[in-house]
C-alpha cells in the first residue's frame, strides 16, 4: 500500500480535489469510474498527499493495483503537482454506495479563521438523506429479528418502551444500519424531532475541543436538548473517564426527560472493558440486544439486494445488460461459502460485478467459482477471524475494537498476541493479512506476537492481566485450551 495520512492539521482545497475525480474519470472513462470512484470513494487533497477513503480493504488493494498509474497521472494532470497516494478504509463509506465520489473539509488554511459549521453528526441540522440506510431495506432474519423489531418500535413509539436500546454484535452484522434506520424512520414519521446521530468517537473528540475552547455549555446544549441520541461504537468511551463522566451525564438528562437513546457498540456493555459500574447500569436497564451473524437464507437475501443494487450503481438505472444479471446459484454459491458476515458478502459480490462489467462477461456459476476461489480462501477459513477475536475478548475482558487499537497495555496486548496466535493457527490467512484485519498492524507484529505466545506455550508460563474483576492468572496452555474449546462450539 501506498500508506496512510494523519487528517490532523490538513488542509484541504475542494476544487482541488474535484479536480483530480474529473481528470480521472476523463482519463479511465466514464464507466469504470462510476463502477469504482463514483459511488464508493472519497478524495481528499491535503498536505501534498491524496488520500482515497474506501469501505474495505479489498476495494483499497483493487483500486491500488488497477488503477494507481491512472490516479497518480489524473493528480499530476489536476494540480500539476505530485501528491503522494494514500488508500485508507472508511467506515462511512461501508453500505452508503451511493454516496458522492468527493467529499472534502471546509478547513481553510492554517491560520486562518474556519467557517461557521453545523455541529459535526447533527442529523437534525443535516440533510436526512445524509444517512441513507433505513429499516425498510434491512434483510431481518432469525440472527437479528429482535434487534430489528426493537427498532421498529423505538420508531414507531414516540415514549418507547426500550431505553435505551443497546445493540451489539460482531462486524459487518447490520449494527449500523439500524442505527440509521431508526433515525431516518423517526425523521419520516416525526420530522420535527430533534435527532442527533453521531459516534462515540465524535462526540469525544467535540468534548475535548469544547474543553480547548471554553464552550462546555454550548456542546452540553447541542448534546442534551434532543429528542433521539443515537450513538454508534459507544465502547470507543472505553479508558477515557473524564469522557465517560461527561457522557453520563448527558445520558442522564436525556432519560430523566422521557427523550430516548440508542447505543450500538460490537460487546455487551458489562464485556465493554474499563467503561465505568454507573454507565454500564444505566446502558443494561433498557433493552440489550445482540445481533448475530446471518444464516444462509438471509445471506442469499443480502447477496440479491446487493447484486441488485451494485448494478444498478455501476451501469445506471435501467441499464443492466444480460452480462450483469445474478443467477440464483450464484447466489447461493456466494451466500453458503461467505458466511461470517455482511462485509464480506460484499466484497465477494462486488468482486463479481467488476469481473461482469470489466468483462462483459455473464456471470455463471463456474466464472463465480473461478473469480472468488481465493477470496473465499483467505476470507472464509474453518473459523473465522471474528470468531476468534470475540472468545479472546471475552476470556480478556476487552474488546474487539480494543484489540484492533494501538493501546498497548498488559491486558491489550496479551489479547492481541493471543488473537493473533490462533488465527495465525486456525485460518489460511497470512502474517500480513491477519495485521491488517487486526487495525492495520505490520506482519513483522504478527510475528513477534506469535513467537511470544509460542514461548509461553512452551514454558507453560502463567500470564497475568487486569481484568474487569481484578487481578486475573492461568497457565498459558489452559488459556490456549480454553479459547479453543470456545472458539470450537461457537
Amino acid at each position: 500500500m501506498q500508506g496512510t495520512v494523519m487528517d490532523e492539521g490538513s488542509r484541504t482545497v475542494g476544487s482541488d480535489a474535484e479536480a483530480v475525480a474529473e481528470a480521472l474519470a476523463e482519463r479511465i472513462g466514464s464507466q469504470k469510474f462510476r463502477i469504482w470512484f463514483q459511488s464508493c470513494a472519497k478524495f481528499t487533497l491535503a498536505e501534498g498527499y491524496l488520500k482515497i477513503g474506501v469501505p474495505n480493504p479489498f476495494m483499497a488493494n483493487w483500486l491500488e493495483s488497477h488503477f494507481l498509474r491512472d490516479i497518480k497521472a489524473a493528480a499530476h494532470t489536476a494540480t500539476g503537482t505530485h501528491p503522494k497516494i494514500a488508500f485508507a478504509v472508511d467506515s462511512g463509506l461501508s453500505g452508503d454506495r451511493r454516496r458522492g465520489a468527493v467529499q472534502v473539509s471546509d478547513q481553510l488554511e492554517a491560520g486562518r479563521p474556519k467557517r461557521p459549521t453545523p455541529p459535526q453528526g447533527s442529523v437534525a441540522q443535516q440533510p436526512v438523506n445524509r444517512l441513507r440506510l433505513t429499516l425498510d431495506t434491512f434483510v431481518v432474519g432469525p440472527s437479528n429479528e429482535l434487534a430489528h423489531s426493537a427498532a421498529k418500535a423505538v420508531v414507531r413509539e414516540e415514549q418507547s418502551p426500550f431505553n435505551p436500546l443497546f445493540i451489539h454484535g460482531g462486524y459487518g452484522v447490520g449494527k449500523t444500519h439500524l442505527l440509521q434506520g431508526i433515525c431516518n424512520g423517526i425523521a419520516q414519521l416525526r420530522p420535527h424531532t430533534n435527532r442527533l446521530y453521531l459516534s462515540a468517537e465524535d462526540f469525544a473528540n467535540q468534548f475535548v475541543m469544547a474543553l480547548k475552547t471554553k464552550k462546555l455549555e454550548a456542546f452540553r446544549n447541542r448534546m442534551r436538548q434532543t429528542d433521539l441520541l443515537a450513538i454508534d461504537d459507544i465502547h470507543f468511551l472505553a479508558s477515557k473517564p473524564s469522557t465517560q463522566e461527561e457522557f453520563l451525564h448527558t445520558f442522564n438528562t436525556i432519560s430523566l426527560a422521557g427523550k430516548q437513546v440508542v447505543l450500538v457498540s460490537d460487546a455487551h456493555p458489562k464485556m465493554i472493558g474499563q467503561l465505568s459500574e454507573k454507565l454500564v447500569n444505566r446502558f443494561v436497564s433498557g433493552m440489550v440486544v445482540k445481533i448475530e451473524p446471518p444464516d444462509f437464507h438471509t445471506r442469499c437475501e443480502i447477496c440479491r439486494q446487493f447484486a441488485r443494487r451494485m448494478m444498478t450503481t455501476a451501469l445506471g438505472e435501467g441499464k443492466a445488460p444480460q452480462a450483469g444479471q445474478m443467477s440464483e446459484s450464484v447466489i447461493r454459491f456466494v451466500a453458503e461459502r461467505v458466511r461470517t458476515n455482511v462485509r464480506e458478502l460484499e466484497g465477494a459480490l462486488l468482486k463479481l460485478v467488476a469481473f461482469a462489467a470489466l468483462q462483459n462477461e455473464k456471470i455463471t456459476l463456474s466464472a463465480a467459482q473461478t473469480v472468488l476461489a481465493e477470496h473465499i480462501e483467505r476470507c472464509d477459513p474453518i473459523v473465522h477471524v471474528c470468531d476468534i477475536e470475540t472468545a479472546v475478548a471475552s476470556y480478556f475482558g476487552t474488546t474487539p475494537s480494543t484489540i484492533h487499537s494501538a493501546k498497548k497495555d498488559r491486558t491489550v496486548a496479551l489479547a492481541r498476541h493471543f488473537s493473533m496466535y490462533l488465527t495465525r493457527k486456525h485460518t489460511n490467512m497470512s502474517s500480513s493479512e491477519v495485521g491488517r484485519a487486526m487495525g492495520n498492524k505490520n506482519h513483522a507484529t504478527v510475528l513477534v506476537a506469535c513467537k511470544k505466545i509460542e514461548g509461553l506455550l512452551e514454558r507453560n508460563e502463567e500470564v497475568h492481566w487486569q481484568g474487569p474483576q481484578g487481578n486475573k492468572v492461568a497457565r498459558a496452555q489452559a488459556i490456549v485450551a480454553h479459547l479453543e474449546d470456545t472458539i470450537a462450539c461457537g
